[in-house]
């Protein structure tokens, strides 16, 4: 049996032995789902918090397709709840918990459309390690990776709509220029691509259901390919399937940082603000940069931006 199936049998079997249990824990680890992503997640989240003291004993995993009500509602509550992914985040906020979320996994345009879906119910305590990166970040890595672009292209949707004037400020700040293209939530595509690959040096992915999902992204990887305009991309997965790089957190890498969060709130009783990702990591396709005469090594690049950030 392989090593990553032998944790998911164990990822199962823990939630199957708590959920029997019927104990009350100090947290409680919600997961919409159960892929190796998750998993990765969180091992290192128990790793990190048993190394600072909280025993695995104190933390009870859950599903989030198997929350029940009474799963909240037990005579002892829990002392915090984090939300793994979006759909964990919506049963946990969905019960009106009254003790502080930390929500991981998931993008900040998500975290942000579910706690106003809520509204009044979300708990006055609740915040988030963001899935995606700054803005500011992803431009440093296209300037590090090539100087010399200075049109980005961008393909705007309904979810994503809300940051370009976040993107203008930035892409100011550094002398680029944009090159949008517009998607409505009807989800026509072609003419906002053209119009966001037109004289673009790259194309910007941002984290947008209504753009980038799996029925889009092999269409949009091979015109950009065809039109000779890198993407840079936000999950390793869109480098294997034709981007140039991403610029991505690792889920060990969310875990490591959601666990600093919970140890702040332990140690002082305060939740802080939501945060981007601290750590990161690029991959790159060595295909498509040879294709366009780059070459790019990903953990250089990541360890110069690393340097760059730390720059007073």
């Amino acid at each position: 049996m392989s090593s990553s199936l032998l944790r998911l049998v164990a990822f199962f079997l823990s939630i199957v032995c708590w959920a029997g249990a019927g104990q009350a824990a100090a947290i409680v680890v919600v997961s919409s789902e159960s892929s190796t992503s998750y998993v990765a997640t969180v091992d290192a989240l128990l790793s990190e918090l048993e190394r600072n003291g909280v025993p695995r004993a104190d933390v009870v995993l859950r599903n989030a397709s198997d929350l029940g009500g009474a799963d909240i509602a037990e005579p002892t509550p829990p002392r915090l709840f984090i939300a793994l992914g979006t759909e964990a985040l919506k049963q946990v906020l969905g019960r009106e918990v009254r003790v502080p979320v930390i929500a991981a996994l998931i993008p900040r345009i998500g975290f942000e459309r579910v706690t106003k879906e809520f509204g009044k119910k979300t708990p006055t305590s609740v915040t988030a390690v963001y899935l995606d990166q700054p803005l500011g970040r992803q431009l440093d890595l296209l300037r590090l990776a090539m100087p010399d672009a200075k049109r980005v292209g961008v393909l705007w949707g309904p979810e994503s709509a809300s940051l370009q004037p976040t993107l203008t400020s930035v892409l100011q700040l550094r002398g680029l220029q944009e090159v949008g293209g517009q998607v409505g939530a009807g989800g026509a595509l072609f003419s906002g691509l053209k119009a966001a690959l037109d004289n673009a040096d790259v194309l910007l992915a941002l984290p947008d259901s209504y753009v980038y999902n799996s029925a889009t992204v092999a269409n949009i990887l091979f015109a950009t390919y065809r039109a000779r305009v890198p993407v840079l991309a936000f999950s390793p997965s869109y480098v294997k399937a034709g981007a140039l790089m991403s610029l991505h957190t690792t889920s060990v890498q969310v875990g490591v940082q959601t666990a600093a969060m919970v140890r702040s709130w332990l140690h002082s009783g305060i939740l802080p603000p939501p945060l981007y990702p601290i750590d990161f990591s690029v991959t790159v396709n060595e295909h498509v940069a040879r294709s366009l005469g780059l070459k790019l090594d990903g953990a250089a690049l990541a360890d110069r931006l690393h340097r760059l950030e730390t720059l007073p």
